[in-house]
């Protein structure tokens, strides 16, 4: 039995085709040629280069290794293409060059395997750029078979699950991937070049504080003491400001134990900067430079097709404030609102559904994710969030009920959250305090005092500016990715029922 010229054969079970690579695989180690004994291979090119630069390599030796993904066998001489980091190159093999019975063993050799060649760089008669090879190595055997290459992995459970076979077979998974790579490098290219500093806090934290987030419980034994994933690197950062550090950032992990969407993950991967001495408005300068200069350094353009629609990064973004938003897209006007019974009247008779303890902002707050998101598809920056929802940021001084936030809105989703951050201390306590309560009332989400914190303010916090960006969503709207499981290498899966 054969399956060397087809990825799928049809009237074999696959029990006897996988059986079938244990059996080479037994008779080459019978033979003392183990693959998987095989320690290394120099690897002297990559196809792209040789592809790309075919007048420079022509009649040259290279050394490349790869995964067999095609192979074609016609007696004397066969064609196989490998695939490596940056693609796939074809592979002459003969049997007068490399000897009888390297090229027997050759043509026992299953799609998905390693080998490593060594040969001539030329062209076939049908122009296609290839390598002849003078030494066929076999580096790893595939024991799996791979899914059948005209209909690739489609399967997305299939896909999320097992994602090195997504890569293997599905190019253009990989280039989002190295885009993916490419974004953060651009990010922090991007900060570095403004004297920010990259730091790191801990993941494993006493108390959860910094969003509005359920955090992912567990316990330190040595201690005795119950511990939390971070939801958040806020806090941890606005210390390191505190102490001197004029402007600090981090990329890292943080997890919240909530629902999964094409959205959210319960982990996921977030940028938070702070910066003494400047606002929210420095945030909005900030946050639009960075990512414009990310798109245009990545794609090399700053217009992006997300769902079919073109997004303009290069214009300015637009800036709402939230009660603004409202009025434009609801024609409601919570100026005119005075109370927190007016509000609720107001939610009653427009049918948003609101908690009974809600206040005048929770309920503004409400109106505007019931009819304002789904509107928001270009940048558009939100501003001045009610001070009930803001419990970390700096109210603004000619209207206290409303704080220096903003929120980055594009393809009706949060991109960015930034504060002129709170500094008083004898406020984030009242702040703090309102929380509690609200935890006490059943939120899970809400805020817990944090005593720590509040003493490092009380030492005195400098006016700064915070923003904080979910480097998942960035990259799915600079990939043209519908779901965040497709621009995580290995999201959260149930596990699958055996």
């Amino acid at each position: 039995m054969s399956e060397n010229n087809s990825m799928n054969p049809e009237g074999q079970e696959l029990n006897e085709l996988l059986q079938i690579r244990r059996t080479k695989l037994e008779e080459l180690q019978n033979k003392g040629k183990d693959p998987f004994e095989i320690t290394q291979f120099e690897v002297t090119h990559k196809s792209e280069d040789i592809l790309e630069k075919f007048d420079e390599y022509e009649g040259a030796q290279v050394k490349v290794a790869g995964r067999i993904m095609t192979k074609r066998l016609m007696g004397k001489a066969s064609f196989c293409h490998i695939q490596d980091r940056d693609g796939q190159i074809q592979c002459y093999v003969r049997k007068d060059t490399i000897g009888e019975q390297d090229y027997e063993e050759f043509k026992h050799y299953d799609l998905g395997d390693i080998v490593g060649i060594v040969g001539d760089v030329f062209k076939t008669q049908k122009g296609e750029i290839s390598v002849k090879a003078k030494k066929v190595v076999l580096l790893s055997k595939s024991l799996q078979i791979l899914p059948e290459k005209f209909h690739g992995l489609k399967d997305t459970d299939t896909r999320y699950r097992q994602r090195y076979i997504d890569l293997i077979v599905n190019p253009d998974v990989k280039s989002a991937f190295t885009k993916r790579s490419q974004i953060i490098k651009e990010i922090r290219k991007f900060l570095d070049a403004r004297e920010y500093l990259e730091v790191e806090t801990p993941v494993l934290t006493a108390i959860p504080g910094g969003a509005a987030a359920k955090p992912f419980n567990t316990h330190h034994n040595a201690l005795d003491l119950p511990m939390h994933l971070r939801i958040s690197l806020e806090l941890p950062l606005k210390r390191l400001i505190v102490g001197g550090f004029e402007r600090v950032y981090e990329i890292g992990r943080v997890f919240r134990n909530e629902g999964l969407s094409v959205r959210h993950n319960p982990e996921f991967t977030l940028l938070e900067l702070y910066e003494a001495y400047t606002d929210y408005h420095g945030m909005m300068d900030l946050t639009e430079s960075l990512i414009r200069t990310v798109a245009q350094n990545v794609l090399n353009a700053t217009t992006v097709t997300y769902d079919d629609v073109d997004i303009d990064l290069g214009k300015p973004f637009e800036r709402l404030t939230m009660v603004d938003a409202v009025k434009k897209y609801a024609n409601i006007d919570f100026d005119t609102i005075t109370t927190d019974e007016q509000a609720h009247a107001l939610a009653k008779e427009h049918h948003v559904e609101v908690e009974k303890h809600f206040k005048k902002g929770e309920i503004l707050n409400a109106f505007f994710e019931e009819f304002v998101e789904e509107h928001l598809v270009q940048p558009t920056f939100i501003m001045d969030h009610p001070v009930e929802i803001s419990p970390l940021a700096k109210r603004k001084p000619n209207n206290p009920e409303y704080t220096e936030r903003f929120e980055l809105f594009i393809t009706k989703r949060e991109f960015a959250n930034a504060f002129s951050e709170l500094n008083d201390p004898i406020d984030q306590r009242k702040r703090f305090e309102y929380q509690e309560l609200l935890r006490e009332a059943g939120d899970e989400e809400a805020n817990q005092i944090d005593e720590d914190f509040l003493l490092a303010l009380e030492y005195g916090m400098p006016p700064t500016g915070g923003l904080g960006i979910g480097i998942d969503r960035l990259v799915m709207l600079l990939t043209n990715s519908y779901s965040i499981r497709d621009v995580l290498l290995f999201p959260t899966m149930k596990p699958k029922a055996e």
